[in-house]
């Protein structure tokens, strides 16, 4: 079997980490099939150790942007058994299948149509790639995973596929992420510079889709009710970012907005302890793994009442209307200030976040796998 690694080698969030915590969940579940993990733009020298006896690296140096042109530009039938070897099964899991032999079975995984059920926030060039590409790839797997019940509905209802073809795999939360020690969380502060303040917690590439512009005007109308309340964005720049900066500078919040960049996966427990709370009002998500994150480190969660969101936070988190700048003011307010509410939230979230596993995703992947072989997953 052979897994498109790449997404884990080139992206360091989303769905990067979806694919890296998921392969290394799989490797401790089964240490029999023998799995050819393929790394685009990759020479084999930079890689490291793979996770486990059966697993094995295949790579090759061409870039994804290069394998992009060669095989949806250009429309060159070059197999990817070029790369990885003979396979039973190929793994696609960054919403795209590459030319591959018809005996082959192959599973594609959607993460999201956001691309489609909300096209202004996407970068244009991109969409019109997702557009073309997704829905014929979605036609031609096998069999196709999906992030959530959210997403699988979407591909029923937007690209008209059959119910019985998608399966939804929900993701984990790694055992890392638990509430912080005082050291740590006074390590994280000094390291991204966030003074000894109260402040709500987003994490996401800087990008529409993550409506951080509402949650800016949030921020400047609980400031105004009196909450000395500082707002850190945890990211990477990503596209028509432009606006959300300039409501930091329309509203004048320059001190108390903070954008971070990307940070190390290791301070991401101690940056979601030390918030007060977690906002997360996206517009839409495949799934939505912060979420349960900032929940499993005992963080009380604002999250958006649309797409997979109300599926994964469950009754551990209040929802807000990511359309309404007031909902979101307000439910982040009822949080900072009802401590019974608070305290019910946080029991709710550390219980709700352990329901989650990547051992269980990794099994359900499994067994996924052999039932496409028509084998047994023993």
């Amino acid at each position: 079997m052979a897994i498109d690694y790449t997404p884990a080698y080139e992206q360091g969030g989303g769905i990067g980490r979806y694919v890296r915590e998921l392969v290394a969940a799989l490797a401790g579940v089964d240490q029999q099939t023998p799995y050819r993990l393929f790394v685009a733009g990759a020479h084999s020298a930079a890689l490291p150790p793979p996770p486990a006896h059966n697993f094995t690296w295949r790579s090759t140096s061409l870039t994804p942007r290069w394998l992009t042109r060669i095989w949806h530009r250009l429309q060159l039938p070059l197999s990817v058994e070029i790369f990885t070897g003979p396979v039973a099964l190929y793994h696609a899991t960054d919403f795209v299948l590459p030319p591959i032999r018809k005996q082959i079975k192959t599973l594609l995984t959607v993460h999201d149509l956001s691309f489609v059920r909300v096209p202004e926030t996407a970068s244009p060039r991109l969409k019109a790639y997702l557009d073309t590409v997704v829905p014929l790839s979605a036609q031609r797997a096998d069999h196709i995973l999906a992030d959530s019940e959210a997403t699988r509905q979407d591909l029923i209802d937007l690209y008209g596929l059959p119910p019985e073809k998608i399966t939804v795999l929900l993701s984990g939360v790694d055992e890392r992420f638990k509430p912080a020690d005082t050291d740590a969380i006074l390590q994280v502060r000094h390291k991204y510079r966030i003074s000894d303040v109260d402040f709500l917690l987003s994490v996401g590439t800087v990008q529409p889709r993550k409506n951080y512009a509402r949650l800016i005007q949030a921020l400047a109308i609980l400031r105004e009710r009196g909450h000395d309340l500082h707002l850190v964005v945890v990211g990477g720049k990503g596209w028509l970012q432009d606006p959300i900066y300039e409501a930091v500078h329309k509203l004048s919040l320059q001190p108390y907005a903070h954008f971070v960049g990307f940070a190390d996966d290791a301070d991401l427990p101690a940056l979601y302890s030390a918030a007060c709370c977690f906002a997360f009002p996206s517009l839409y998500e495949g799934f939505g793994l912060p979420v349960l994150e900032a929940m499993a480190c005992g963080t009380p969660v604002v999250t958006s009442s649309v797409s997979s969101l109300p599926e994964v936070a469950g009754d551990a988190a209040l929802l807000a209307d990511p359309l309404d700048v007031s909902s979101i003011a307000d439910t982040v307010e009822r949080v900072l200030t009802d401590n019974n509410l608070r305290n019910n939230l946080v029991r709710a979230g550390l219980a709700r976040a352990a329901e989650f596993t990547w051992e269980r995703a990794a099994r359900k992947l499994h067994e996924i796998y052999y039932r496409l072989l028509d084998q047994p997953s023993g």
